[in-house]
């Protein structure tokens, strides 16, 4: 049985038979959003398919213009809705197996996702007879002559209005048809003075007077278009051009016109102009050996697709270019082409698939999750709907090389486990069988094979296992600290810190009775979030890592011994720590006559909870250690045991009135180098002046913790609220001021907002995590789905710290490294093996650290033979089954530098990684990605802030050489249309040989060209309902310059009229184009309406790469926003291709010119005095 867009070839007698089929009709059970038995018919004067209920009531009419594919795919059909179908049809499964030859399925429409028709014959024949007729007259529709599409077009506007059913309209039938065309009349004289010209009886047109009725119209608006071909070259000599039949062009003034002013070398040959005018001839007595047009049928060659400003040669594929390597092509790609909107909500399909391969699209992505029993497909963390992997890929089988033979590049983002990798290997050998490319075509080739050595080939994009990828990604996450920075989890505590303490104590005890801990402590654990250390008791039993929640200082709420953080004097951790301080003072005294005991306190490098006192002298700078403990719930300061001090607050003043006597110094503290950029305490990060309720919920939404809070004033006078995230929830507190006190939640009294913060640091709201500005910039950037993924183990109720418990490592499952690190002398990591999760942890001492880290090596050295280290290193820590990574030849996914590389990667990175032109600094960059590309391949994508799924300007990525720019298919707009005229270039196979300039660096560009544009007119411009007032814009893509002026021009608004606006006169000037990079630069006409809000809508557009416009006057076949033709759409222009002058040559040739002429005006005026005896001046 025929396959849709198999070309049909049949005699003239078999295809008169199956047409005759259909156009006698045939009773069929259609299903669209309801089953029911119609009559299908299709109407040749229309080119429709026509549905029919008894009594000759048409229920709907499919243009078959509008027809993209006729399938016979009852089998997917049954596995989507096989229930609903077999009580449609009323058949059991078995029935509907056998039966299956009898359904197929009309996908037709102008979007992105098709609409779909579901029709069963009742026998094989019939359906047969309609696969292979439908296709035959899709087929044809697409190459009729426009003369032909005319006529059919006029035939449903009249039928669509034609209430007698005889094949005639009345006027006043015609004024409501008029607005359909897209068109107002001056008046209704007007209509009945041409009814009276085209020869109508009682005001009613039969077809043929219909038919003249449109050329006068269409021509009446435009006759003055006529006016251009009067001069310049090869004019014509046409005495009345009042009506579209009162003045003729002969072939030879037709002939002159295509050579000199058109530039077609073709029109050389005599009968090719005959052939091409016989084709508009609508007169049969005008076609003779000496054919004429009318100026009226020579206006209509101007605007049919026949004339077309796009050079179809270059539409041509040409074979001798597919034998570069694949690196050498840009390679139409898109991205996460199963969705079929935006990137949060959509609806994932396999029609997607479908749709994307059949618009030539040679690489499809494919984001694979676990699934219940089977892989899935959708957008991961989102609402996306799921699509079965089995599902995708025999969508993807059926239909791959039906547009483009050539291959197809599957580019699968990987979240299966192991299990599930090890299904999907087996489906894709399965369903693609020989299809699937699982070998080097060349094991001992030192490029990528060329497209031609690839076709019908699947190639598979992703991760591979390499024997040193253990030891290198061990590597990589020792050298890299900001790799795969995991959360740790946090539990809500219901009681008080001090209730808590004592069941954690007893805990304690009771677990050193009955069980042997391998190691006690305390660790200071590391928080990514917060970019700090906090402390937790810990454990190691069985194996496992318990750590306790957060401590904090109780008494730092009562005491005030934390006060020094508001202190001036106070710089906090230092980058560079003491040498840094040493600057500050020595900047700060310096040419000051600074003063002995100038000085400021930081914290220690090396020591937690402790500080440095550095000092400035004369002699030199000194750097004393303040030292701190607690005992009891009371904290001290203390420079010598001798004296200790409540806080450090006491401890300064203290020695700014009396001496400091230690290590044989004796110097009292004077001046203080204040901290740079002080904040008072009551305005830190986490207190906002102008801050909705919705921007801090958004605030704290992105801070994926319990406990993260931001104080905000509210637009009463005297209140703010405390907004806190708890539990995954945002709440809200209203806070009053009254008098001196802050009243929170009328219960809670406090003197300052700092006061309450700290009580409530470790209470019940929990106040841990201020939500400062830079913290939300950070998470903005950040991807949160690093924190999404993360996988934490269940915390057992019998564990060692009891409730206390926060958090368990399993050692078991873990590597463990030890380096310097987050300003820290020595820090432990235990990563995860499986999920990449990392734990890191310091103690106060480096001994104590090294205790730790002996603890838990041994464990892993027991726990581990090197077997079994071997394969953690294969399957779980890569996340790579052994049979999805053999699979993959050309395409290995890597994460990493364009530096170092072979051929057999593809680097995959997102479109804000690309650099821009005009940026300096990343020329170097460019450089870099534009050679690596000549070797190997790239995928860009868009970045992950595209969830309404728009597209980003490929423009930059192809400059650059990267092959597989992946665009949003679904989303139609400009860069989407951009791809497709890019890839309508060797015959839409989804592969453009890239310029030699780009693949060759010995290769200079190609000279820069100008091009002069100049709108003439349009006409069936398509109608939004209501009659438009359409602008055209044009514009050169991309910019190159600084003036988007010297890029684009808008023509005037025309009004009223759709169907045969005009754009002439000095409002309407042509505009001349500079094109740097002929290789790489697009012209779009975009046709738009004013609105009544004068905001420009759009209606339609067409986008030519320039190397293959043509000159002369041209028409421009228009299209949909999704890139569809539309019927008879079209513009007319002039395109000039013009040279680009090298100015100093024109300036050295002026001058030697001009001297020449100086030379030549002496020597004639030499000549003139001597004859006539006159003395020359």
């Amino acid at each position: 049985m025929m396959g849709s867009n198999e070309r049909v070839e049949l005699t003239e007698e078999e295809r008169s038979r199956i047409i005759k089929h259909l156009q006698a009709g045939t009773e069929m059970m259609v299903f669209q959003q309801k089953a029911e038995r119609l009559t299908v018919q299709v109407l040749m004067e229309t080119m429709q398919v026509a549905f029919i209920r008894s009594g000759d009531r048409i229920v709907t009419m499919l243009d078959i213009f509008e027809i993209k594919e006729v399938r016979q795919d009852f089998q997917r059909l049954n596995e989507s809705m096989g229930s609903i179908f077999r009580r449609i049809f009323r058949q059991s499964e078995k029935e509907i197996q056998q039966d299956g030859k009898t359904c197929f399925t009309i996908f037709y429409g102008s979007e992105f996702i098709l609409e779909s028709l579901s029709l069963n014959a009742d026998t094989v024949e019939d359906a047969e007879k309609w696969l292979t007729g439908l296709e035959l007259l899709r087929q044809e529709t697409l190459v009729a002559h426009t003369p032909e599409i005319i006529e059919t077009w006029l035939r449903k506007q009249m039928y669509s209005v034609d209430q007698t059913k005889k094949n005639s309209i009345t006027l006043k039938e015609l004024k409501s048809l008029l607005q359909k065309m897209n068109i107002t009349v001056p008046s209704g004289r007007f209509l009945e003075d041409r009814f009276v010209e085209v020869g109508a009886k009682d005001y009613v047109l039969d077809f043929q007077q219909f038919n003249k009725f449109y050329n006068i119209l269409v021509f009446e608006n435009q006759m003055t278009l006529l006016e251009e071909f009067k001069k310049g070259p090869a004019p014509f000599t046409m005495s009345n051009t009042d009506r579209p039949e009162s003045a003729v062009l002969p072939l030879y003034d037709f002939q002159n016109f295509l050579l000199h002013r058109q530039k077609e070398d073709w029109a050389k040959d005599f009968n090719k102009v005959q052939e091409l005018m016989t084709i508009f001839i609508d007169d049969t007595m005008r076609m003779s050996n000496n054919p004429k047009f009318t100026v009226g049928e020579f206006l209509s060659y101007l605007f049919s697709k026949e004339n077309s400003i796009w050079d179809e040669k270059f539409s041509d594929i040409c074979p001798l270019d597919m034998n570069n390597p694949l690196s050498h092509y840009w390679i139409n790609s898109s991205h996460n082409t199963y969705l079929t909107g935006d990137q949060l909500s959509s609806e994932s399909s396999t029609e997607a698939y479908v749709r994307c391969l059949r618009l030539g699209c040679r690489c499809i992505e494919l984001d694979c999750w676990n699934g219940p029993d089977e892989p899935v497909i959708y957008h991961g963390r989102t609402i996306t709907s799921k699509i079965k992997f089995k599902d995708a890929v025999k969508a993807i089988n059926d239909h791959a090389f039906v547009t483009s033979e050539y291959p197809v590049v599957l580019s699968i983002e990987e979240h299966c486990d192991i299990k599930q990798q090890k299904m999907m290997a087996q489906m894709l050998r399965d369903v693609f069988q020989d299809k699937l490319l699982t070998k080097p075509l060349d094991p001992e080739a030192v490029h990528l094979p060329s497209p031609n050595q690839l076709k019908g080939k699947i190639i598979i994009k992703h991760q591979k296992i390499k024997e040193s990828d253990c030891i290198d990604k061990l590597e990589e996450e020792k050298g890299n600290v900001a790799v795969k920075r995991k959360l740790d989890s946090f539990k809500k505590i219901g009681d008080i810190y001090r209730e808590t303490l004592q069941v954690f104590e007893t805990l304690i005890r009771n677990a050193k009775e009955n069980t042997v801990m391998e190691k006690e402590g305390e660790l200071c654990i590391w928080d990514s979030i917060d970019k700090r250390f906090y402390r937790h008791d810990c454990v190691i039993l069985d194996n496992k890592l318990y750590y306790s929640e957060e401590k904090w200082e109780e008494d730092s709420t009562k005491d005030g011994s934390d006060r020094y953080l508001s202190e001036t004097w106070f710089h906090g951790r230092l980058a560079g720590g003491r040498r840094t301080a040493e600057k500050l003072l020595r900047e700060f005294c310096k040419g000051r006559d600074g003063k002995d005991g100038t000085f400021l306190v930081r914290e220690s490098d090396t020591f937690i909870r402790n500080y440095i006192i550095s000092l400035w002298t004369s002699v030199r700078i000194q750097h004393y250690r303040i030292f701190w403990f607690s005992e009891n719930g009371h904290t001290s300061f203390f420079l010598t045991n001798k004296r200790c001090f409540p806080s450090m607050c006491a401890l300064i003043e203290h020695y700014r009135q009396n001496l400091i006597e230690y290590d044989g110094f004796n110097l009292r503290l004077t001046n203080f180098l204040p901290r740079l950029n002080f904040v008072s305490h009551q305005h830190r990060g986490w207190f906002y002046s102008n801050l909705s309720r919705a921007e801090a919920e958004n605030y704290l939404l992105r801070i994926p913790r319990d406990g993260a809070f931001l104080v905000r004033q509210r637009e009463e006078p005297g209140t703010f609220a405390l907004s806190v995230r708890a539990e995954g929830d945002i709440k809200h507190f209203l806070i009053c001021k009254d008098n001196s006190k802050y009243v929170l939640a009328d219960t809670y009294e406090f003197f300052s907002l700092e006061d309450m913060v700290r009580c409530f640091r470790e209470d019940k709201i929990k106040l841990r995590y201020p939500v400062t500005p830079q913290l939300v910039e950070s998470f903005y950037r950040e991807d949160l789905s690093a924190y999404d993924n993360e996988m934490y183990s269940e915390v057992a109720e019998d564990n060692p710290l009891g409730v206390q418990c926060k958090g368990v490592v399993d050692i078991s499952m873990c590597n463990v490294a030890r380096e310097a690190k987050h300003a820290r002398h020595l820090v432990v990591t235990l990563m995860n093996k499986e999920n990449l999760r990392q734990t890191e942890f310091t103690c106060e001492n480096l001994e104590q650290v090294d205790e730790w880290y002996q603890v838990i090596l041994n464990i892993i050295q027991r726990g581990e033979s090197l077997e079994r280290r071997r394969i953690a290193e294969m399957e779980s820590k890569t996340k790579i089954a052994i049979e999805m990574s053999d699979l993959v030849v050309y395409c290995q996914s890597i994460k990493s530098t364009f530096e170092k590389y072979n051929y057999k990667e593809v680097r995959s990175v997102n479109d804000p990684m690309i650099p821009k032109e005009g940026n300096e600094t990343d020329e170097e960059k460019s450089d870099i990605i534009l050679e690596y590309n000549r070797t190997a391949l790239t995928r860009v994508y868009p970045s992950g802030g595209r969830v309404d799924s728009s597209n980003f300007d490929p423009c930059p990525s192809w400059k650059l050489g990267c092959q597989m720019v992946a665009l949003n298919f679904q989303t139609a707009d400009k860069f989407m249309q951009l791809n497709s005229a890019l890839f309508s270039l060797n015959g839409g196979t989804g592969y453009v040989l890239k310029p030699e300039w780009i693949r060759n660096p010995t290769k200079k560009k190609p000279p820069k060209q100008n091009i002069r544009i100049r709108v003439i007119a349009a006409r069936h411009l398509p109608n939004p309902d209501h009659i438009i007032s359409p602008f055209v814009q044009v514009e050169l893509w991309p910019y190159t310059g600084s003036q988007a002026d010297d890029y684009s021009f808008k023509t005037t608004m025309f009004k009223d009229n759709g169907l045969n606006p005009v754009w002439l006169g000095p409002m309407n000037p042509p505009k001349c184009f500079q094109v740097d990079e002929p290789d790489l630069a697009f012209l779009r006409f975009v046709v738009f309406e004013e609105d009544t809000f004068s905001d420009a809508k759009f209606l339609a557009h067409a986008t030519f790469p320039i190397r293959g416009i043509r000159s002369g006057y041209r028409s421009v076949p228009l299209k949909n926003m999704f890139n569809e033709n539309l019927e008879l759409a079209s513009l007319l222009v002039h395109a000039q291709q013009l040279e680009v002058r090298n100015t100093h040559k024109l300036i050295s040739f002026s001058l030697r010119a001009s001297f020449i002429k100086t030379c030549i005006d002496l020597i004639l005026g030499c000549a003139y005095a001597k004859i006539h005896n006159k003395t020359f001046i």
